[in-house]
Parts: structure tokens; sequence; C-alpha cells
């Protein structure tokens, strides 16, 4: 599986370095994807190591320019 995989069973804008908004520690967090398999892995900013979140649960992709 991949991140195409990813893109097209869940219908998600996921790619490999694009940018997201975690939701569910309570207060919003940025991160950035890294990689997937059936899962995306996203290195939060400011964490050293990625986690492993489902491609639809409290995760909100931001469009390219916001993320700049």
């Amino acid at each position: 599986m991949s991140m195409k995989y990813v893109r097209d069973y869940y219908a998600v804008p996921a790619k490999r370095g694009g940018r997201v908004r975690y939701t569910g520690d309570g207060a919003p967090r940025l991160g950035t994807i890294t990689s997937a398999d059936h899962r995306i892995r996203v290195r939060l900013d400011g964490e050293k190591r990625p986690r492993i979140f489902h491609p639809t649960w409290e995760l909100e992709y931001l469009p390219e320019e916001a993320a700049r």
C-alpha cells in the first residue's frame, strides 16, 4: 500500500511533505506527512519522530498556500 492508495481509498489529498492540522489532543497542532502504508505518518512540529494516524481521523489537510 502507498500514498496513492491512501489518497484513492480515503479520498484525502495526502502527499509526502504535505501539511496537516491534527486536532485530537485538544489544542490543534501542525505537522508534516512523512510516509504512508494504509495509515499515514505525520511528524508534528517540534517532535523528532513521526506518529501514525488514520487518514480521516482528527486531521485537516492544509492547502499548499496555507502551509507555507
